[in-house]
């Protein structure tokens, strides 16, 4: 039944500047077609989740397509390991494209336009090195120097071009140029190289090309190609705009247009898919799906979910400026969303044992806990207790300050879910530790109320010591002990930033009902965290790995 109230309607979220674009372009009539265009040499990141949103989501919500296409032009550097992961990835975040496309399906195509622009006297062949190329570009205070090739006949550069195709030459020996202006302003523009020699093995077309376009020649084409209306760049690709425009206007062909946005920067996190791969190549990580990485594979690992990751990338919104994003906000949304669907389980890491004196040695009964007290419809399970106990060694102190509402010498608690039981003696080594706890319950408080109607505000978890079984916890911590891990001190580089606590290991005794838990489910340690099983999980030798914690510890939300 709705609840009538006084109270003005919500205003509907105002919509961001790319959605006013598209929005517009939509009512006007336009067919949207987008296209998500990654580079098929290496995993993605949590950067490219919002791009994935963006992209994907403005299609789906202004009733247009988006493309996926791969810009696979530097064949040295491209694996299909890449372009399967980025399928999977893509999916697993809960979208489809309409068409699977690459650049290399329009090499024909941009080869073509290429020898069109030589006709036209908009490129030449260039015999300069890479070397005296860009000392000839010149500075932002000086124009560059013209190439000493620049003026050969248009007759001239299509027999070299041709013969470039069919790999008369070596490696960097010759490269085509866009023929534009030397002294122009933006540095893109002083005759940006459109070809260079590969000599390498492409995953989808083999030995048939050895020349390559670059990016800047091949992306606003393969745009035209599939007649794309909003080609949606990140801000650094502001600058090649104009490049952009160039191209198309030069060859006259389907005007695409690019849109810039403000990129994703994370606190403690490291973006560069180079300096990635670095940590991935040496060791410092356990692989591009290590928990403590920002790809995508790495995320799914933890036990975030997809909702999740579209929940983070609506609340950082779409921005012209760019930011850095404190990781607080992206483990809030874990959080939130962990909350409503993870089950709950019971977990101790740091075990103390509890003897319960009075409890028939032997007996087992099994008491009803609740999966989610947030979805009714997840059900109950049945945990068995026993006469002896693990619980948290913090959840005891033999003198305690004030307030402290959980086990204590002479004092009650509720063992979530089953009895009340009061601590009668702590039993120490040698040492002085606590190695257990000897306690009395009272069998009328069982199932989580007490019959003669006390109460105790200390509520603990707990597992029964001869049901649970252990398991290797990994405790994973920020990968960076500095908000940008590229603020390095005199001397030193990013990776004397990693942090040599960023994954802990331990172990755990978790209730029977987790044995078996297999890698894609999270599950909520009641008073604990969220854990999910690891992918390195064998029988016999079980591994969760933490996904988040219940609050915030690293960063601050609210800076």
């Amino acid at each position: 039944m709705a609840i009538e109230t006084n109270e003005p309607a919500a205003k509907e979220k105002s919509l961001n500047f790319l959605e006013e674009i598209v929005k517009e372009a939509a009512d006007r009539g336009v067919a949207i077609q987008t296209r998500f265009p990654p580079e098929p040499n290496g995993y993605l990141h949590i950067g490219h989740a919002k791009s994935i949103c963006i992209n994907f989501g403005l299609a789906q919500k202004y009733g247009g397509k988006c493309n996926l296409r791969f810009d696979d032009t530097n064949p040295t550097k491209e694996d299909v390991e890449y372009v399967d992961s980025i399928k999977r990835d893509i999916r697993w975040l809960g979208f489809d494209w309409a068409l699977e496309r690459y650049a290399s399906d329009y090499f024909d195509q941009l080869y073509e336009w290429a020898k069109e622009l030589i006709r036209k006297g908009l490129a030449y062949v260039d015999d300069q090195t890479q070397e005296q190329i860009r000392e000839g570009r010149g500075t932002v205070s000086e124009p560059g120097k013209e190439s000493p090739w620049r003026n050969r006949s248009a007759e001239e550069n299509l027999d070299l071009f041709e013969r470039m195709k069919a790999g008369e030459f070596a490696d960097g020996e010759k490269v085509l140029r866009a023929k534009i202006d030397m002294a122009h302003p933006n540095m893109l523009f002083r005759d940006p190289i459109m070809y260079r020699i590969i000599h390498a093995r492409h995953h989808r077309t083999g030995d048939k090309w050895c020349i390559y376009p670059m990016y800047d020649y091949a992306h606003g084409q393969s745009d035209s190609i599939e007649h794309i209306t909003h080609s949606i760049c990140t801000l650094e690709f502001d600058v090649h705009r104009p490049l952009y425009d160039w191209f198309i206007q030069a060859l006259g062909i389907w005007p695409s247009h690019q849109y810039e946005f403000a990129r994703l920067n994370l606190t403690y996190t490291m973006m560069s898919k180079r300096k990635l791969l670095k940590l991935v190549q040496e060791g410092a990580v356990m692989g591009w799906d290590d928990p403590r990485m920002p790809t995508i594979c790495a995320l799914r690992r933890k036990g975030y979910t997809p909702a999740s990751v579209r929940a983070f990338a609506e609340m950082v919104g779409v921005a012209k400026r760019d930011n850095v994003i404190d990781l607080g906000k992206m483990e809030y949304c874990v959080r939130e969303d962990l909350n409503k669907v993870a089950e709950r389980r019971m977990a101790v890491l740091n075990p103390v044992k509890v003897t319960v004196t009075n409890y028939p040695e032997g007996k087992v009964e099994y008491f009803e806990c609740v999966n989610n007290p947030e979805d009714p419809s997840a059900g109950t399970r049945q945990v068995p207790f026993s006469r002896e106990l693990y619980i948290e060694r913090d959840d005891f102190m033999e003198n305690p300050p004030k307030k402290f509402f959980r086990l204590q010498p002479g004092g009650e608690v509720r063992l979530r879910y089953a009895y009340l039981i009061k601590c009668e003696e702590a039993v120490k080594d040698a040492e002085g530790n606590v190695v257990e706890l000897r306690c009395t319950y009272d069998p009328q408080s069982g199932g989580g109320s007490s019959s003669d109607g006390r109460r105790v505000k200390g509520v603990i978890h707990w597992v029964s010591a001869r049901h649970a079984f252990e398991a290797e916890i990994r405790l994973f911590n920020p990968l960076f002990t500095k908000e940008n891990p590229d603020d390095c001190e005199e001397g030193q580089t990013w990776e004397d930033n990693l942090n040599p606590e960023s994954m802990i290991v331990t172990k755990g005794w978790l209730e029977p009902s987790l044995a078996g838990a297999e890698p894609g489910r999270t599950f909520q340690f009641e008073r604990v965290g969220y854990f999910c099983p690891d992918t390195d999980t064998t029988p016999g030798h079980p591994v969760f790995n933490r996904t988040v914690t219940l609050k915030d510890s690293w960063a601050k939300i609210n800076k």
